[in-house]
Protein backbone atom coordinates (compact mmCIF):
# COMPACT_ATOMS: atom_id res chain seq x y z
CA UNK A 1 0.00 0.00 0.00
CA UNK A 2 1.35 3.69 -0.76
CA UNK A 3 -0.14 6.16 1.26
CA UNK A 4 0.88 10.18 0.47
CA UNK A 5 0.01 13.48 0.99
CA UNK A 6 -0.05 16.63 -0.69
CA UNK A 7 -0.89 20.11 0.70
CA UNK A 8 -2.77 21.95 -1.97
CA UNK A 9 -1.72 25.49 -0.96
CA UNK A 10 2.21 24.61 -1.72
CA UNK A 11 1.23 22.73 -5.46
CA UNK A 12 1.12 24.97 -8.43
CA UNK A 13 -1.68 26.06 -10.69
CA UNK A 14 -1.61 24.27 -14.04
CA UNK A 15 -3.67 26.09 -17.09
CA UNK A 16 -5.62 24.11 -18.74
CA UNK A 17 -6.60 26.80 -21.50
CA UNK A 18 -8.34 30.34 -20.97
CA UNK A 19 -9.52 31.26 -17.64
CA UNK A 20 -9.35 27.78 -16.47
CA UNK A 21 -6.73 26.13 -13.98
CA UNK A 22 -6.11 22.74 -11.74
CA UNK A 23 -4.65 21.16 -9.08
CA UNK A 24 -4.57 17.67 -9.22
CA UNK A 25 -4.32 14.45 -6.55
CA UNK A 26 -4.71 10.64 -7.17
CA UNK A 27 -5.36 7.71 -5.37
CA UNK A 28 -5.30 4.04 -6.70
CA UNK A 29 -9.17 4.52 -7.89
CA UNK A 30 -10.23 8.39 -7.85
CA UNK A 31 -8.55 11.63 -9.03
CA UNK A 32 -9.64 14.54 -7.23
CA UNK A 33 -9.11 18.08 -9.58
CA UNK A 34 -9.85 21.34 -7.95
CA UNK A 35 -10.37 23.92 -10.62
CA UNK A 36 -10.23 27.78 -10.67
CA UNK A 37 -12.50 29.27 -13.01
CA UNK A 38 -12.40 32.98 -14.06
CA UNK A 39 -16.03 34.65 -15.51
CA UNK A 40 -15.70 35.02 -18.72
CA UNK A 41 -13.41 31.77 -19.18
CA UNK A 42 -13.70 29.65 -22.41
CA UNK A 43 -16.57 27.31 -22.69
CA UNK A 44 -15.85 23.60 -23.35
CA UNK A 45 -18.73 21.32 -23.88
CA UNK A 46 -17.15 17.90 -23.96
CA UNK A 47 -18.24 14.50 -22.47
CA UNK A 48 -15.65 11.53 -21.21
CA UNK A 49 -16.12 7.92 -19.56
CA UNK A 50 -15.39 9.24 -16.22
CA UNK A 51 -18.31 9.33 -13.63
CA UNK A 52 -17.52 12.80 -12.47
CA UNK A 53 -19.06 14.24 -8.47
CA UNK A 54 -18.72 18.11 -8.65
CA UNK A 55 -18.55 20.16 -5.45
CA UNK A 56 -18.69 23.61 -4.96
CA UNK A 57 -16.51 25.57 -3.04
CA UNK A 58 -17.21 29.02 -3.89
CA UNK A 59 -19.11 30.96 -6.64
CA UNK A 60 -21.99 30.78 -8.99
CA UNK A 61 -22.21 28.90 -11.99
CA UNK A 62 -24.59 26.90 -14.55
CA UNK A 63 -23.80 23.48 -15.05
CA UNK A 64 -24.85 22.48 -18.26
CA UNK A 65 -25.78 18.42 -18.66
CA UNK A 66 -27.06 17.35 -21.31
CA UNK A 67 -30.02 18.94 -22.18
CA UNK A 68 -30.60 20.58 -18.20
CA UNK A 69 -28.76 23.66 -16.64
CA UNK A 70 -28.56 23.19 -12.79
CA UNK A 71 -27.72 26.44 -11.46
CA UNK A 72 -25.13 25.96 -8.76
CA UNK A 73 -23.80 28.00 -5.50
CA UNK A 74 -21.07 27.37 -2.72
CA UNK A 75 -21.79 24.27 -1.07
CA UNK A 76 -23.90 22.13 -3.79
CA UNK A 77 -22.84 18.77 -5.05
CA UNK A 78 -23.86 17.50 -8.78
CA UNK A 79 -22.83 14.24 -10.47
CA UNK A 80 -22.49 14.05 -14.22
CA UNK A 81 -22.77 10.35 -15.68
CA UNK A 82 -20.22 9.42 -17.96
CA UNK A 83 -20.39 9.99 -21.40
CA UNK A 84 -23.18 12.72 -21.31
CA UNK A 85 -21.54 15.96 -23.00
CA UNK A 86 -21.29 18.80 -20.12
CA UNK A 87 -20.02 21.78 -19.03
CA UNK A 88 -19.91 24.69 -17.02
CA UNK A 89 -20.82 28.83 -17.28
CA UNK A 90 -19.48 31.14 -14.50
CA UNK A 91 -22.46 33.16 -13.44
CA UNK A 92 -21.25 36.33 -11.76
CA UNK A 93 -18.12 38.20 -11.08
CA UNK A 94 -16.44 35.85 -8.37
CA UNK A 95 -13.99 33.51 -9.39
CA UNK A 96 -15.51 29.55 -9.14
CA UNK A 97 -13.49 26.99 -7.09
CA UNK A 98 -15.21 23.36 -7.69
CA UNK A 99 -13.45 20.46 -6.33
CA UNK A 100 -14.62 17.62 -8.63
CA UNK A 101 -13.94 13.55 -7.85
CA UNK A 102 -13.85 11.62 -11.04
CA UNK A 103 -13.95 7.80 -11.54
CA UNK A 104 -12.18 5.41 -12.04
CA UNK A 105 -9.01 7.48 -11.96
CA UNK A 106 -8.00 9.62 -14.66
CA UNK A 107 -4.36 9.58 -15.26
CA UNK A 108 -4.08 11.65 -18.08
CA UNK A 109 -4.29 14.36 -14.76
CA UNK A 110 -1.20 12.76 -13.49
CA UNK A 111 -0.32 12.14 -9.68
Amino acid sequence: MSIHTVDWDSQEWVPVRKGLERKTFAGEGATLALHRIEPGHELLPHAHHYEQIVYMLQGTAIFHVGDEAHHMTAGGLIVIPPNVTHYIEVTGNEVVLELDVFTPKRPEYGG
